[in-house]
């Protein structure tokens, strides 16, 4: 799960890695008293869930009170688009206004799980403040990468490595060791994917500060900190993901036309294959798992159905726990309170499968039956060519 800026600072503020001081502004009315607060100049930032948002115009700088409100004024409300939005942006509906600091030097400090190495490895550069992966696809000799072994953790001479191969010397290389320490045991503590300081930057007065945060923390770790989840953010998320993450269901939207509905997660990734195969694009992943009522199901398929862009559904079912009939019930169940309004194949074998194809035949919608995954591929390549 990721959480916006501000509240990673607050994470970073309680491990003692150092930050700017900072008010978050949801209103362009309530930044003078953040900038009364912090004294002059400012920086206005967009906070939302994406990175590159100086290159979109959601980073500006201020001298005065009102180049503060002029910038907060531009950023909320706008639909910033980065490489990390998509093209249509997200809406920004709050900034953060922080003390502006002298910029000496600007480095990359992050660290990610590796699971080609299962360890927690250190991604480090001297050329931070831009696009790390475009540094790493041009210069590749300026990312530095130390693996730690969790079991292990954080040692003295992963530290002295970092340090050397970032060229720091003075206060600043001591005041490191105590930066990565407590940002390593942030990771491993709060059972984060990622943590990010980009740009870690040497003041002129020789001290470190995270200009940026960006945490993301496994989202099957939440029921051990309730304070995590409670940053949730649903503005940041898509809503038909919010909506099945409700009814406990596994659905990520993609951008394709034909909706898919599984069980399991290795079913789905086999039938996104096929849809592929067959010329289409999946327009979602949906794993209603192997336990699923007819309540589930038809909650599954009423959220693939409010995707507009889809123009037809596969469905592809092993009964076994999911028995054949339960899902059939669903799907009739979804059909008739929504509105069936696009063509569905459906391919299913397992318990009660005789019951579940008799249970679509008579349902009186245009539910296609496929005997097999060859058969399915045919059906939703016609659906593709619609």
């Amino acid at each position: 799960m990721k959480i916006h800026e501000y509240q990673a600072k607050e994470l970073f503020r309680t491990y003692t890695i150092p930050v700017p001081d900072g008010v978050v502004c949801e209103t362009s009315a309530a930044v003078p008293g953040a900038v009364a607060s912090l004294g002059l100049p400012v920086a206005v930032k967009a906070q939302v869930h994406a990175g590159g948002r100086g290159k979109g115009g959601g980073v500006r700088l201020a001298k005065s009170g009102d180049e503060a409100v002029a910038a907060a004024e531009a950023i909320l409300g706008m639909e910033l688009i980065t490489q990390q939005t998509g093209g249509t942006g997200k809406r920004v509906n709050k900034v953060l206004v922080e003390s502006g600091v002298s910029i000496a030097r600007e480095l990359y400090l992050s660290l990610i799980v590796n699971r080609d190495d299962a360890t927690v490895t250190i991604i480090a550069s001297p050329d931070g403040g831009m696009d790390i992966e475009e540094v790493a696809a041009r210069t590749p000799e300026r990312i530095i990468k130390i693996g730690i072994n969790p079991l292990l953790g954080l040692k003295p001479y992963h530290t002295r490595q970092v340090v050397v191969a970032l060229g720091l010397s003075g206060p600043p290389a001591k005041q490191f060791g105590v930066v990565l320490a407590n940002l390593y045991r942030l990771f491993i503590e709060y059972d984060c994917s990622l943590v990010e300081i980009n740009p870690l930057i040497v003041t002129s007065d020789e001290n470190l500060v995270a200009l940026d945060a960006k945490v993301d923390i496994d989202a099957n770790s939440l029921f051990r900190h309730p304070d995590i989840a409670a940053m949730r953010d649903p503005l940041e998320e898509d809503p038909q993901e919010l909506e099945a993450s409700r009814f406990d269901l596994n659905y990520i939207k993609l951008e394709g036309t034909v909706g898919n509905m599984v069980n399991g997660a290795g079913l789905a990734m086999a039938t996104m294959d096929l849809i592929k195969q067959a010329g289409a694009e999946p327009a979602n992943f949906l794993d209603v798992g192997g336990g699923a009522t007819a309540e589930k199901v038809e909650n599954g398929f009423r959220i693939i159905l409010s995707d507009p862009h889809v123009k037809g559904i596969f469905i592809n079912i092993f009964g076994g726990i999911l028995r054949c009939d339960i899902l059939a019930q669903g799907v009739v169940q979804a059909a008739r309170a929504i509105g069936l309004r696009v063509p569905v194949v459906v391919r299913m074998e397992g318990t009660n499968v005789d019951e579940g194809r008799r249970i679509l035949a008579e349902s009186g919608f245009e539910l296609i039956n496929a005997v097999d995954l060859t058969d399915a591929a045919t059906k939703v390549a016609a659906i593709a060519d619609r």
